[in-house]
């Protein structure tokens, strides 16, 4: 079970907000997730603002918001956990060079369809959807469904990648493309120390 201090152990190394929103559930590359650090609605505010989707002043306003309508937060995070699943379903068939499914995109669009009617164009530089009068439980996900649909949209695809040592995805920046772990300072050092183990031990039985 996760905790709010689990949320803020977690790294972040997705490249993607929506992909990072995906890493929320950890565990080998090949089957099912084995540890979740989103568990409640408070531990989904706690990574928006980790992830810098939510600011302070938001996520103290969400939570105030979840003290006064308990059922609300409750259907905000039941909602936050099936647009997790449905990232999954868009992003792990790509990282595998795959096709995610109609309905899967089909969802997906109808989730920006419903954070944009929330959002306002704002210019920073130039004009940008921001959520800063969005006042609503979900508000947390709004960031994480744009980002998703501006990765498909605008990104390059064959980038979008699985960690070769856990189930976390990936937009793989690396200049040559080669990258193979969500992070050299977990899976990447984790499987140098397999190889010498291994090659340690070969040695030993010649």
């Amino acid at each position: 079970m996760g905790t709010v201090e689990d949320v803020t152990r977690m790294r972040l190394v997705g490249g993607n907000l929506a992909l990072d929103f995906v890493n929320t559930r950890s565990g080998p590359p090949l089957g099912p997730p084995d540890d979740d650090v989103l568990t409640g609605y408070s531990e989904l505010i706690t990574w928006g603002v980790y992830a810098d989707a939510l600011s302070e002043a938001e996520a103290a306003a969400l939570r105030r918001a979840a003290r006064d309508d308990p059922g609300g937060a409750r259907a905000a995070f039941a909602r936050a956990l099936r647009t997790r699943d449905n990232l999954d379903k868009v992003f792990r068939p790509l990282a595998a060079g795959e096709s995610p499914s109609p309905a899967a995109l089909a969802r997906l669009r109808d989730d920006e369809t419903d954070a944009l009617r929330h959002a306002r164009l704002e210019r920073e530089g130039t004009f940008a959807w921001t959520w800063q009068d969005d006042h609503t439980l979900t508000r947390p996900l709004r960031p994480v469904v744009h980002a998703a649909v501006q990765l498909l949209t605008s990104g390059e695809l064959d980038r979008i990648k699985g960690c070769g040592g856990c189930r976390f995805l990936y937009h793989d920046e690396s200049k040559n493309r080669r990258r193979r772990w969500c992070s050299m300072e977990d899976c990447g050092t984790a499987e140098k120390i397999r190889r010498y183990v291994a090659a340690r031990r070969t040695r030993a039985a010649h």
